[in-house]
């Protein structure tokens, strides 16, 4: 794969599913809390709030689960039961991740992250996988007013890199994710987790790859 030109002045990533292997225990935890209060939520309702804000899933899950679902009552037993696993066992990375940031810390390229992640859980994760001091700029779901597939989150983390979008290079994981880079207009590196994208957003991606390790030739 040939290297960008000119090469990007910064790159940004999603975080969920894409440098770190959550998105699985997420979806699971859903499954599982709500079965064992007497709701069910499918695995493709679980699947639908894959790299979307707190809000799109609350919609989500209260679309397909109906009006009375206890959406509060679970997601923050959700949220204790995931805490308490990655307190144990640690927060995963994704297959690569040490050495594409290691590769782009040689460079020299600045690093954000643009999640859809609330600000107080996104640090925390960030702080347990031992990744947060590789990032100069990390932007949560909870600071944009319109989650991903719109724009905003990551015109916002190419704004406080102190670059224009197109000089940018994101990497994602989720349809949601690779449209919001697509209506930014930063180049998008695909990197699959759970969900394989229609064509149509497939067709905006500028590059796919397997693993995050595999993207190192991009950036020389």
């Amino acid at each position: 794969m040939p290297p960008l030109s000119p090469p990007p002045v910064a790159v940004i990533f999603d975080m969920d599913g894409l440098m770190l292997d959550t998105e699985r225990s997420a979806v699971d935890c859903w499954m599982d809390i709500a079965r064992e209060r007497g709701w069910k939520v499918d695995r493709e309702t679980g699947l639908k709030t894959v790299g979307v804000d707190e809000k799109t899933t609350r919609r989500i899950i209260q679309a397909d689960c109906g009006p009375d679902f206890p959406y509060e009552e679970i997601r923050s037993a959700l949220v204790r039961r995931l805490t308490a696993d990655f307190k144990k066992n640690g927060v995963p990375h994704r297959p690569g991740l040490a050495p594409l940031l290691n590769h782009l810390d040689s460079l020299g390229i600045p690093l954000g992250v643009a999640t859809s992640t609330e600000r107080r859980l996104a640090l925390w994760k960030l702080r347990y996988a031992g990744i947060r001091r590789r990032f100069s700029v990390i932007v949560c779901g909870n600071e944009v007013e319109r989650g991903k597939p719109a724009p905003d989150i990551y015109l916002l983390a190419a704004e406080r890199l102190g670059t224009t979008p197109a000089r940018c290079v994101g990497f994602e994981d989720s349809p949601a994710g690779l449209q919001a880079l697509h209506h930014a207009g930063i180049p998008a590196v695909f990197v699959k987790d759970l969900i394989e994208p229609s064509p149509d957003i497939l067709a905006t991606v500028w590059r796919r790859c397997e693993t995050l390790e595999e993207a190192i030739p991009l950036f020389s």
